[in-house]
């Protein structure tokens, strides 16, 4: 059968061509040149992975430093305002006036606490009911006032206020004791104290005095205020070794010790407590450096206060 040249050419042309049907079915082909040479015959390169490329970098912020215009980071802005503010934090414990109250009475520093809570800018940073305990809030905590009771268990208010001295010398020291006695007042303002209060007053004077004491004023209590004008700066009358001189009422101590009376006995002459007499006691033994009862006899017997 003859089939003409016109639907022989219309097969051939609905036939496609090999390299096109490879290219439909593998990927690989899109990216391979073409057999045959020449310009005409080469697929041009599909940029789809050129364009991915693109997308990710308009998606993220260029490597290196942020501009120059503009606000900082989040996160450095956070860590520059927390720096500054610590820098321009003031220390929080001078925003009040520290102070450390002393007293084998637990219910004596309950109401002295409870008195001081009353100012709005005073706070009590500690309680010691000994010596020990004292001195080692003093060293850790610097108060700016200690309010001391003389009579403490295992170490007077006077050896302590001596270790106060040397080891927190800008720690001030008000005195409150129940004992009344202008010679006891005298030592213990020698020791560094800068006021003396008494108990029995400590309601309407204990205030007054920490005032005082907080501009740098001393303070004594109403009985004793006239006693301690007039004869504070009085001459003493005995002297021992180094020119260290006693007191007026030391030296009674120190006579009736002597003579054999017991602490109880001599505060019974002198009508003081046998409590006051011991702190007496213990002030001359440090005072004149006695190492033993011995040494403060003999001093007796050598100044003429009792007879050898």
């Amino acid at each position: 059968m003859r089939i003409s040249g016109k639907w022989k050419r219309k097969s051939e042309r609905e036939e496609p061509a090999p390299h096109k049907r490879a290219s439909h079915h593998s990927p690989q082909c899109a990216a391979e040149p073409a057999a045959s040479p020449g310009p005409a015959s080469a697929p041009a390169p599909t940029p789809a992975p050129a364009a991915a490329h693109t997308r990710d970098e308009k998606l993220s912020p260029p490597p290196g430093p942020p501009p120059a215009s503009g606000d900082p980071p989040s996160e450095e802005r956070a860590r520059r305002s927390s720096s500054r503010h610590a820098q321009e934090a003031p220390p929080a414990r001078r925003s009040c006036y520290q102070i450390l109250l002393v007293d084998d009475h637990a219910v004596v520093r309950h109401g002295l606490r409870t008195l001081l809570a009353s100012q709005p800018d005073i706070e009590v940073c500690g309680e010691a009911a000994t010596g020990p305990q004292a001195l080692e809030l003093v060293r850790r905590e610097r108060p700016d006032l200690m309010i001391l009771d003389l009579t403490l268990p295992g170490m007077d208010g006077l050896e302590v206020m001596e270790l106060v001295r040397q080891q927190s010398p800008t720690t001030e020291i008000l005195v409150l004791t129940m004992h009344f006695s202008d010679e006891l007042a005298r030592a213990v303002l020698r020791a560094g104290a800068r006021a003396y209060v008494l108990k029995s007053d400590a309601d309407m004077d204990l205030l007054a005095a920490v005032d005082h004491v907080r501009h740098h004023q001393p303070f004594f209590t109403s009985q004793l205020a006239h006693a301690m004008a007039q004869n504070f700066l009085q001459s003493p009358t005995q002297s021992g070794p180094n020119g260290i001189s006693l007191t007026p009422r030391e030296v009674e101590v120190v006579t009736l010790l002597a003579e054999g009376k017991s602490n109880k006995e001599a505060a019974s002459s002198l009508g003081v407590s046998s409590r006051t007499v011991e702190s007496h006691r213990n002030h001359i033994m440090r005072k004149m450096e006695f190492v033993s009862f011995s040494d403060l006899v003999r001093f007796a017997v050598r100044e003429n206060l009792v007879a050898p």
